[in-house]
């Protein structure tokens, strides 16, 4: 038997070099299969981490991203609705600041469900409109506003409904402590904290405006505006204004107390008024500021330019006559005095007994262009421009005739704003300076410079002894306040209505100061239309309405203001005259 054949080994099929290279070059000469298969699983969890990793950084870039753009745009919102200063008066009282406030937006594209936001969004705060939410949050933009201004309980209930693309800002709102009290001066702002009027639209005029949108207007930098108001005596000149409009059931009623050395306005006040923190009163044409951006004829109380222009050229004197002995007329036209005395009277006569016919004669010996120069130099021909944004230009005659001066020389046929005739009168007494008036305060140092002497030193003094003497004997007496030396002029003019005078309907006049040998203070109070009532026994001029008014707010301000009462002082023709004739 032959012996077995041995059996063959089984041949390894030949690996080609390539692939022993490749094998060789990643994984080494030795290496097991356990340990191939770990590097591939381990291979492909790197793999995968690394496209999970990139989605999730590309998830925190968005919400990154989206944050700074919110963040952003929330910078750049506050700037335009935060950085305003605070608003006081000249004793630091706060009329006007700001304070938090949130607001609600939206921002459509990260809306998920728009319908159910917009039921959320209006079942939590009713007063929103549900076809308005429906139609911003419908836009292409990436922000809307929904509502300014929102509650904090409107934030909490809003946050905890947790709707995407739902958010808040933090925004200034502009507050007015006071309220009503000095409304036509501060004036207001808008829904984004921009002045529209008074005293903030001027802060906007001053370049406030452009540092918001510079974006350079932030809280820090913010320091208070001091005006010249004294809330104080505001208070006072309101409150009595406002009794006063009640009693004589006038149809508006104003008044302004002006520093005469100054000419800063320490109280303004223009009923009826608003409030500023409810804007929507504010556009009420009734609620106008009358002091401002009203013009009238100003009545009798224009009669003091027309003696001072007299007595200044030196044309005439205290104790000049003129013929009142009737009627004077004047082509068709007739002028007569409200209470004729039947006879010649003095210059002092004119004033104190406050007549028409005197006035007219006086002004018609001056001419016509003298008149109208006097007028323009005491500023009363064009536009008053102050801080304040609202002004309206006097309303004069296009040809200014003989009989425009007579007419203008006691009140009629030329209006100007209320403002305006303060400043003029504030030269008349003050020693003869015409002063800009201003609402921010203004020391006797700064007035002196700007300041622009317009009548003589002994004018301004015999216009002071008239509007004293008028306190002693004539239609101001019910404003004599003991011991503060009041002097002061009446005005009753006839309304203008379908182009004829009414007699019933009238605006009146009282322009005060005090104390009349060294005035520090000008007021002015005027009533628009008072009715006759009981105590006034059925008369609607000055003396009966305005004046006693006037009384009132002397007395209650004149402490406020620092003016000591001083008694047993001697009358006027000793006081002031006398004084003036020793100067001289």
């Amino acid at each position: 038997m032959s012996p077995a054949t041995p059996a063959k080994p089984t041949e390894t099929p030949t690996e080609p070099w390539r692939q022993r290279l490749i094998r060789s070059l990643l994984y080494g000469r030795n290496v097991d299969r356990a340990a191939k298969a770990r590097a591939r699983v381990g291979l492909a969890m790197l793999a995968f981490a690394s496209v999970y990793a990139l989605i999730g950084g590309r998830l925190v870039m968005f919400a990154i991203g989206a944050d700074a753009h919110g963040a952003r745009r929330a910078a750049a919102q506050e700037v335009v609705a935060t950085a305003r200063p605070d608003i006081i008066d000249r004793n630091g009282a706060i009329l006007a600041t700001d304070v938090k406030a949130s607001s609600l937006f939206g921002e459509p594209r990260r809306i998920i469900d728009k319908d159910e936001a917009i039921e959320l969004l209006t079942a939590t705060v009713p007063d929103l409109d549900e076809a308005e939410v429906r139609e911003r949050l419908s836009a292409r933009k990436g922000f809307v506003w929904l509502k300014r201004e929102i509650t904090a309980k409107q934030q909490q209930d809003i946050h905890k409904l947790g709707i995407p693309g739902i958010g808040f800002l933090r925004e200034n709102k502009r507050v007015y402590p006071t309220g009503n009290e000095v409304a036509h001066v501060i004036g207001l702002v808008n829904i984004d904290n921009q002045g529209i009027a008074g005293m903030e639209k001027w802060l906007d005029n001053q370049g406030l405006a452009d540092l918001h949108r510079a974006g350079f207007a932030t809280d820090r930098l913010q320091k208070p505006i001091e005006l010249s108001i004294d809330l104080r005596v505001e208070h006072a000149l309101r409150d009595e204004l406002l009794k006063a409009k009640e009693k004589f059931h006038t149809k508006a009623a104003s008044g302004i107390v002006s520093n005469v050395k100054t000419g800063e306005i320490v109280a303004m006040v223009s009923l009826p008024d608003f409030d500023p923190n409810n804007p929507k009163e504010a556009h009420d044409p009734d609620r106008i500021n009358r002091l401002t951006t009203g013009v009238y004829e100003m009545g009798s109380t224009f009669k003091a330019f027309t003696l001072a222009m007299a007595l200044d050229s030196g044309k005439i004197s205290l104790n000049s006559m003129w013929d009142a002995r009737g009627n004077l007329h004047y082509g068709k036209f007739t002028i007569h005095d409200s209470h004729s005395l039947g006879r010649f009277i003095n210059t002092k006569e004119v004033f104190t007994y406050s007549s028409n016919i005197g006035a007219a004669r006086i002004a018609l010996g001056q001419g016509v262009e003298a008149h109208k120069a006097f007028l323009a130099k005491m500023g009363q021909l064009t536009r008053l421009r102050t801080e304040l944004p609202e002004s309206a230009a006097p309303l004069v005659p296009r040809r200014w005739s003989e009989l425009n001066t007579v007419t203008i020389a006691f009140g009629q046929g030329m209006s100007v704003a209320p403002l305006q005739a303060v400043m003029g009168i504030n030269a008349l007494v003050n020693g003869g300076y015409l002063i800009p008036p201003t609402f921010m305060k203004r020391s006797e140092s700064e007035a002196a410079a700007m300041a622009k002497r317009v009548i003589k030193p002994e004018t301004s003094d015999k216009i002071r002894f008239l509007m004293r003497l008028n306190a002693e004997i004539g239609t101001a007496k019910t404003a004599d306040v003991k011991g503060y030396y009041v002097g002061g002029k009446t005005g009753t003019s006839e309304k203008v209505i379908n182009g004829r005078y009414a007699k019933k309907r009238v605006l009146n006049s009282f322009t005060a100061i005090m104390p009349c040998d060294d005035p520090k203070y000008q007021i002015l109070i005027m009533l628009d239309e008072p009715q006759a009532i009981p105590e006034t026994k059925g008369f609607i001029t000055s003396g009966w309405n305005a004046v006693p008014t006037g009384g009132k707010v002397i007395e209650r301000i004149a402490p406020l203001l620092g003016v000591e009462p001083r008694y047993d002082l001697p009358p006027s023709e000793r006081l002031i005259l006398a004084a003036s004739r020793t100067t001289q």
